[in-house]
């Protein structure tokens, strides 16, 4: 039980006490089992307390006794209005208004009927451990779904960015319909395995919220930056290699692919992507769709994909542009991150 309290202090979840019990019972129960207690209030001063006053005092205090159920819904709203996530756990009747008010209530299967419908869980066994390996589950998949949402909306934004311009000036479709759900096809196929990619452990030893404003800024940098190397893998095509429509829409079919695969290593972590190990499915089904998207080209119903063979010096030229995409994304994201940590550090 202590290591588990130390484990959910050390990754950013803070333990209260809310119960209506007598005092010095709640004091027993807190030391033997370690937690300090750092503040106490009784039911009859939370009573005296208005609601400007309770929030002030209920991020100083973890030790709350012989207070009533409409005391315990205060206790969780406050902490609440304070922009904390609250999570409260209970299985009496009593403990029903606060299990509605929480953001996750939780109970256990041995619980009265009235907190059990209450509650958004209910723990098969009734261990704190349960709470602390849900916890780390939930993190590792809250920091999965913005591996993906992240990877989407970046490389989405700069293909339609790059589509929009690129059929301003050119003479034909910069690329097919079929050709489009095809890309879309092959790199939602290693997607799917970013749900069992491995995580950073700094990502999940602290709490993360969705930050909108935030993504919106991922998306604009990390799409305007894939946009430019379409743009540079255009005029490559055109102007350098004077390519045919259907080379060029070779072209960009494989440079779609090969950079929206990159771009998945790169934002997956914010550390250089080679010091952050991907999943393992995730690495080698990126690898398959590789392999399978320089083949398209040469296989005997290309013509029904609208694909050609491309030269080999176009081929060198594509992987040339990669290798500068990932370098430059690396560079950008660094910068972005660092902008970001400061733009949080300003805030507070």
């Amino acid at each position: 039980m202590r290591e588990i309290i130390e484990d959910l202090d050390q990754q950013g979840v803070e333990l209260k006490i809310i119960t209506g019990d007598n005092r010095l019972v709640t004091q027993h129960i807190a030391d033997s089992v370690d937690i300090p207690i750092v503040g106490l209030l009784t039911g009859t001063e939370i009573g005296a307390m208005s609601d400007e006053a309770l929030w002030h005092a209920v991020e100083r205090t973890n030790l709350f006794a012989e207070v009533d159920p409409n005391q315990k819904e205060r206790i969780i709203l406050a902490l609440k209005k304070l922009n904390h996530v609250v999570g409260y756990m209970g299985d009496g009747i009593n403990d029903a208004p606060a299990l509605h008010a929480a953001d996750v209530g939780i109970s256990v299967d041995t619980a009265v009927d009235v907190a059990k419908e209450a509650a958004d869980f209910i723990l098969l066994k009734q261990d704190l451990s349960v709470l602390h390996q849900g916890i780390i589950l939930g993190r590792r998949t809250f920091a999965n779904t913005l591996k993906y949402v992240f990877t989407t909306i970046s490389a989405n934004f700069g293909n339609m960015f790059s589509m929009a311009g690129a059929s301003l000036f050119l003479p034909f479709l910069p690329m097919l319909p079929l050709q489009i759900l095809l890309t879309n096809f092959l790199t939602d196929f290693p997607s799917i395995n970013i749900a069992d990619d491995s995580v950073d452990q700094e990502l999940i030893d602290k709490p993360r919220r969705w930050d909108i404003g935030f993504i919106y800024r991922f998306m604009i940098t990390f799409g305007l930056t894939s946009s430019l190397f379409d743009y540079l893998t255009f005029g490559l095509l055109l102007l350098i290699y004077k390519s045919t429509e259907q080379q060029f829409q070779t072209g960009w079919f494989l440079e779609s692919i090969i950079t929206e695969l990159s771009i998945v290593f790169i934002v997956r972590t914010q550390k250089r992507f080679y010091q952050s190990k991907p999943g393992r499915m995730l690495l080698v089904s990126s690898l398959v769709v590789v392999v399978i998207t320089f083949i398209l080209p040469y296989t005997p119903f290309n013509n029904l994909l609208g694909l050609v063979p491309l030269p080999l010096p176009i081929l060198i030229s594509l992987l040339g542009i990669t290798v500068l995409y990932i370098s430059a994304t690396e560079i950008v994201k660094y910068f972005f991150y660092q902008r970001e940590h400061a733009r949080r550090t300003k805030t507070r």
